[in-house]
């Protein structure tokens, strides 16, 4: 189990991004986190798996504190926590293949990983990671000659090369239209159910989260003010959504199946 306890942080310039934030997540759930842009959401999976430091609280998974995890214990726990994100993070100039590869190598020598010496089998491992997702024929090219949607499939697979237990998705589809969001999220919800691999994945869409997710966490300025289900937000009333997004938002498009939109203040969060 993943475990966050009173979980806090603010950035240097005083902004407060999250605030005693608590919840648990089971393994093999597809959790979801929503609210809008600046509610805390991409600052929470970041503390996850340390890429940003909590001021305050607690991160445990399975009895192990993420949070005051040694240099050691955190590299052996970021291992198996895979992250895909909103803009890919590819080496555009390497080759597919290689940003594949890239996901061993938290566990290579120092030397090795400066040189990109992979053993035959990681190598065999990344051909199937890339026939998961369906990229088996681009396996040579270099990455800035794939489309956007083959990106995030090229991240996705790097992240399976982690043999993650955990795979933390920081809006991985906003940058992609709708049928191309649905083909991402189907392949982290392949992998969620085949592989049993704990998804947390923040989003805008409330059609994609009553689709995706089997667990709802909605964030509103750093604060936990929704729990619910992908079936609860099927049912969701006006005053839990304006409770997530505000007086001022409203629902795009017909039903609950749409995005908010509303002003938003932007936190240092957005600008990674």
């Amino acid at each position: 189990m993943l475990e966050f306890k009173n979980l806090s942080k603010t950035y240097d310039d005083g902004t407060q991004a999250l605030k005693d934030v608590s919840f648990s997540v089971e393994p093999g759930e597809f959790l979801v986190v929503i609210g809008l842009s600046g509610s805390g959401k991409s600052t929470l999976l970041r503390c996850t798996n340390r890429l940003i430091e909590p001021t305050s609280g607690s991160i445990t998974w399975d009895g192990t504190d993420i949070t005051n995890a040694d240099s050691p214990t955190l590299r052996t726990i970021r291992r198996r926590i895979g992250m895909i994100f909103q803009h890919f993070n590819l080496v555009k100039r390497l080759s597919v293949m290689n940003n594949v590869l890239s996901g061993r190598l938290g566990y290579l020598d120092t030397w090795k990983s400066l040189l990109y010496r992979f053993e035959k089998t990681d190598r065999e491992n990344a051909m199937r990671a890339l026939q998961r997702v369906g990229l088996t024929e681009q396996a040579y090219k270099r990455a800035s000659e794939l489309s956007g949607g083959q990106q995030q499939r090229v991240g996705i697979a790097r992240a399976l090369m982690q043999e993650p237990q955990i795979i933390l998705a920081d809006e991985p589809v906003a940058s992609l239209d709708p049928v191309l969001a649905h083909t991402i999220l189907g392949y982290l919800e392949r992998l969620n159910k085949e592989d049993g691999i704990t998804v947390i994945c923040s989003l805008h869409y409330l059609d994609l989260v009553q689709r995706y997710a089997t667990k709802v966490i909605g964030l509103r300025d750093g604060r936990v003010v929704y729990r619910g289900t992908g079936e609860d937000i099927r049912r969701m009333t006006d005053a839990e959504f304006k409770e997530i997004y505000g007086e001022d938002a409203e629902r795009v498009g017909a039903g609950p199946a749409a995005a908010a939109t509303a002003p938003a203040v932007n936190t240092p969060e957005e600008a990674e």
